[in-house]
C-alpha cells in the first residue's frame, strides 16, 4: 500500500464501551476516520483522524444542492482471523462514475483501496469476530464551497467512516414484507441518478419507507417511474424473483442502481447453470406467476442484507407469496455461498476478496 496518510490516534479506544450484542444499525462508530480534502484543482494529502464532528460552512454547497455521493460496503473478519475487503475495485469504480454525474472530482480508484485498508488497519480491533457481524464501511464525498450559485463546487472532502454492525433486518428468519409503491418513485425513468449513489436518491425514499413501516411492512417495492407497471428495487436493494425455474432480475439502467451484491450472484448463479435473465418484469406477470403457483422464491439483496428473502408483496388487494417456504432453497443457498466467500470459509474462484494487512 502506497497511500502512507498521516495518522493522529485516539488517546483511547472506545471499543471497550460497545455491546455488540445490542448493537443498532448505524449506530455506533469506530474511532478514527479517514480524511482527505479537494483544494487549487487536486486531491490534497490523505489523513487518518479521530472520529469526530466535520466543519461545514451553513452555505455549503453539499447542504443546499446535494452535491454529495456515498459507498457501501463491509470488511469481514473470518475464523482464520484475516480481515477481507468484498470486491473493493467495483465500489471505488461505482464511486467513480457517482462522482462523475454530479461533477465532483473523482477519487482515484486506487487511492479509494488503499485509503480502505489503510483505516482499517488502524481499526483492526472493530472488526467483530462474532458469525454474521461485519465491519460496515461508508465512503463520502461532499462539496464543502460555501456558495449559492447552481454550479459544482470548487471545494470537497473525501472522508471514510466505519461501524460495526450485526444483521441489517431484525425481523427474523420469516422474510421481508414489502409495500408495492404505486405513487413515488425512486427515481426518474431516464436520465436521472438511479445509477448513482447519490444523497439525494435516498432522500426521496424515506417518506415512502416510513409509511410503509408504519403499516406493519419491512420496506416497499418500487416500481419504474414511467408507467408505474415494471419492479425496479426492493427497498434499497436489487430484487430477484424466480419464476417456474428462471431467476429474473430488473435490467441495470439510469433509475436502477448496479449493486455489487447483485452482480455477485448473478455469476454465483451461472456458475450453478442456473439460468438468469436480467429483463423487465411487470408486477403484474409477478401476480400471474403466484397465482399460477409458478413463483417460487423472490429475494432481495445489498451490501447490508446480503441476501433477504422476500416472504409476500402486497399490491392493492391481493398478498402475492412465493411456493417455496421462506427462505426458499436457492435463496438459503445463495446467502451461505457469498458469505463463505466474505468470510473465507470457501473458495473464493473469482478471486473477489482482499486481504487486510495489520501488521
Amino acid at each position: 500500500m502506497s497511500l502512507n496518510p498521516k495518522i493522529l490516534r485516539v488517546r483511547s479506544s472506545r471499543l471497550a464501551e460497545v455491546d455488540l450484542d445490542n448493537l443498532i444499525f448505524g449506530e455506533t462508530f469506530s474511532d478514527h476516520m479517514f480524511s482527505m480534502r479537494y483544494e487549487d484543482g487536486r486531491w490534497g494529502s490523505p489523513e487518518i483522524l479521530p472520529y469526530g464532528p466535520v466543519p461545514l460552512p451553513p452555505a455549503s454547497i453539499a447542504l443546499h444542492y446535494a452535491q454529495t455521493v456515498f459507498e457501501g460496503m463491509k470488511a469481514y473478519r473470518g475464523a482464520d482471523g484475516a480481515i477481507r475487503l468484498f470486491r473493493p475495485k467495483r465500489n471505488a469504480a461505482r464511486l467513480r462514475a457517482s462522482c462523475e454525474r454530479l461533477c465532483i472530482p473523482p477519487i482515484d480508484d486506487r487511492v479509494f483501496v488503499d485509503a480502505l485498508k489503510a483505516l482499517i488497519a488502524v481499526d483492526a480491533d472493530w472488526v467483530p469476530a462474532l458469525p454474521g457481524y461485519a465491519l460496515y464501511i461508508r465512503p463520502v464525498v461532499f462539496s464543502t464551497e460555501d456558495h449559492i450559485e447552481v454550479r459544482p463546487s470548487r471545494r470537497y472532502r473525501f472522508i471514510v467512516v466505519t461501524a460495526p454492525v450485526g444483521r441489517y433486518f431484525t425481523s427474523g428468519g420469516g422474510g421481508l414484507s414489502l409495500k408495492v409503491e404505486e405513487h413515488y418513485t425512486r427515481s426518474p425513468a431516464e436520465g436521472g441518478l438511479g445509477a448513482s449513489k447519490a444523497a439525494a436518491n435516498y432522500a426521496g425514499t424515506i417518506l415512502s419507507s416510513e409509511g410503509a413501516r408504519r403499516e406493519g411492512f419491512d420496506q416497499v417495492l418500487w416500481l419504474d417511474g414511467r408507467e408505474r407497471r415494471y419492479v425496479e428495487e426492493a427497498g434499497l436493494m436489487n430484487v430477484f424473483l424466480k419464476i417456474a425455474g428462471r431467476t429474473v432480475t430488473p435490467p441495470i439502467g439510469d433509475s436502477i442502481l448496479p449493486g455489487v451484491t447483485r452482480d455477485s450472484l448473478i455469476a454465483l448463479l451461472r456458475d450453478r447453470g442456473v439460468p438468469v435473465e436480467e429483463r423487465r418484469i411487470a408486477i403484474d406477470e409477478v401476480l400471474a406467476a403466484a397465482r399460477a403457483g409458478t413463483l417460487e422464491e423472490m429475494f432481495a439483496c445489498g451490501t447490508a442484507a446480503v441476501v433477504a428473502p422476500i416472504a409476500n408483496l402486497a399490491y392493492r388487494s391481493e398478498a402475492i407469496a412465493p411456493r417455496e417456504a421462506v427462505p426458499g432453497p436457492l435463496t438459503g443457498a445463495l446467502y451461505e455461498e457469498l458469505t463463505g466467500i466474505q468470510f473465507g470459509r470457501t473458495a473464493d474462484p473469482h478471486g473477489w476478496t482482499e486481504i487486510v494487512e495489520t501488521g
